[in-house]
């Protein structure tokens, strides 16, 4: 009966969220791996090829996966020892990344430090203890980091409003030995009941004496101390639903018993058209952003640069990952940004890592930074499964013997199966695509009268034969995967660029 009711449940809302596909308001617009992250899909791990081919830096820096098979990857803290431990907040676990010590440019291991836990998220060590945040508590337990071990969980402060529309809280350790965290609305715009909705909250390292520290915030899911001034900045993301450029998502400068804004109003005190009217004190005193990072970008971790890393060209600067977005007609978001800070605190922003997405191809969405004492920056891909490593100078990352493909004149990659396709791979090509009616989902309309999902579009210049190989070898859903050997996968990628414009 139990099941029946379960299945009935999934149909249920099954046809509502397809219901809403088709229905959805024209202003209202639903773009990117939006369902892969509802159901919690995950994406190809990308292969070095690909990495090489899409994802671009500045001079002298390099990237490799420094970890995959991370389930749902989220935030980050770094052991005393150089390990990485990790939130798979969907999986319910905690797992601790060992450091690179035979300098490969990979972690070395991993040990599953907690199982089982509610939407883990937030993670921090502090005096012994390693701090994990579920969404409706924080928890600690002794932390042994020469053994690599955990003591037994306790509960430090279980006042947590949970679930929502933004479930994750996020907890870190200020300049002041004091434990913060933050907790998002539940809602997209509304007027909150409780307190803690919406806030960011600062209590002693045992839970005692908790505060709202700041209220209005949205979902302030990342939060950093500025070295030298120890100014608190946050990443908040703005509403949905009010076209593709409106609100901004900011960088706040967050201060004890300010309020910022929300749900009354965005970006520089505009009134918001749901609930701001009748609110003119609060939008008088409210605080405005520091800085407008576009809207729907998702802004999730932020990380200062220490200055004792001497990372080129990230003196006095923040990164930002930018998980990207849903509700706009063309995708924003979906790379790093470096944040520079002037002397007067103004605030300058350029790409650092991008092509996670291309042309609406999705292969990545970063969530959280951290560094490593040698200068090593990590960063967290939740879509992927994965924990990059960014290195310069002489720090290695697991694709340093990957030469990246000479590119030709017009700028697509070389690629000798493609110089000169024989007839026959063709043929072959074809006929795998016929074989395993590929044409149901990739003809036009006009062809097969169903909707066409235009892969042939751009696709050599986006991928040579090995990246599609391991496209359809882990295809993205809905795309099944098809039942061939690997000579015919390569017959089947090189025939579908070989129709590519």
């Amino acid at each position: 009966m139990i099941k029946k009711t379960l299945l009935w449940l999934l149909s249920i809302v099954a046809g509502a969220i397809l219901l809403g596909w088709f229905f959805w308001p024209a202003n209202w617009s639903v773009r990117g791996p939006v369902f892969d992250f509802i159901t919690g899909r995950q994406a190809a791990t990308p292969s070095d090829a690909m990495l090489q081919a899409r994802l671009k830096l500045p001079a002298g820096f390099r990237i490799g996966i420094f970890a995959d098979n991370v389930p749902h990857a989220r935030m980050m803290a770094v052991t005393k020892t150089g390990d990485i431990a990790v939130s798979s907040m969907r999986d319910g676990n905690v797992i601790l990344l060992h450091r690179d010590v035979n300098a490969d440019g990979k972690s070395d291991g991993r040990t599953i430090l907690f199982s089982g836990l509610n939407v883990p998220h937030g993670i921090a060590f502090h005096d012994g203890y390693i701090y994990i945040a579920e969404t409706g508590r924080i928890v600690r337990a002794p932390y042994n980091d020469a053994a690599r071990s955990v003591g037994a969980l306790e509960t430090v402060f279980d006042g947590l409003p949970p679930g929502g529309n933004h479930r994750t809280r996020t907890i870190g350790f200020g300049p002041d030995g004091w434990l913060y965290v933050t907790v998002g609305s539940s809602c997209n715009v509304c007027v909150e009941d409780h307190p803690y909705r919406a806030a960011m909250l600062r209590m002693r390292p045992n839970g005692k004496d908790a505060i709202v520290y700041a209220h209005g915030l949205r979902n302030t899911v990342g939060f950093d101390w500025q070295p030298g001034t120890r100014r608190l900045y946050g990443t908040d993301n703005g509403r949905d639903l009010l076209g593709d450029n409106i609100p901004n998502c900011e960088i706040n400068y967050i201060e004890e018993g300010q309020f910022y804004g929300w749900p009354y109003t965005y970006d520089d005190k505009v009134v918001d058209p749901d609930v701001g009217a009748g609110h003119s004190k609060e939008i008088a005193r409210a605080r405005v952003m520091e800085h407008g990072l576009g809207a729907h970008v998702a802004p999730l971790g932020i990380r200062f640069i220490a200055p004792s890393l001497s990372v080129p060209g990230l003196e006095n600067s923040a990164l930002v990952a930018l998980h990207g977005s849903w509700n706009r007609s063309t995708l924003s978001g979906y790379k790093v940004v470096a944040l520079h800070f002037a002397a007067d605190d103004t605030i300058t922003e350029e790409d650092f890592l991008t092509g996670f997405e291309k042309d609406g191809d999705v292969i990545g969405r970063p969530v959280d930074i951290v560094t490593g004492s040698d200068g090593s920056i990590y960063i967290s891909d939740d879509y992927a499964g994965v924990v990059y490593r960014v290195g310069w100078d002489t720090i290695p990352v697991s694709s340093d013997q990957v030469i990246a493909p000479e590119d030709k004149t017009d700028g697509d990659p070389v690629d000798a199966a493609l110089e000169v396709p024989s007839a026959a791979l063709l043929a072959q090509g074809a006929a795998l695509f016929e074989q395993n009616n590929c044409a149901q989902c990739h003809e036009p309309l006009a062809t097969t009268g169903k909707p066409s999902v235009e892969i042939f579009k751009g696709l050599k210049g986006r991928y040579g034969v090995e990246e599609v190989m391991d496209i359809l070898d882990i295809p993205p859903g809905p795309m099944p995967r098809p039942e061939i050997s690997d000579a015919e996968r390569k017959a089947l990628a090189v025939y579908l660029l070989s129709r590519s414009n």
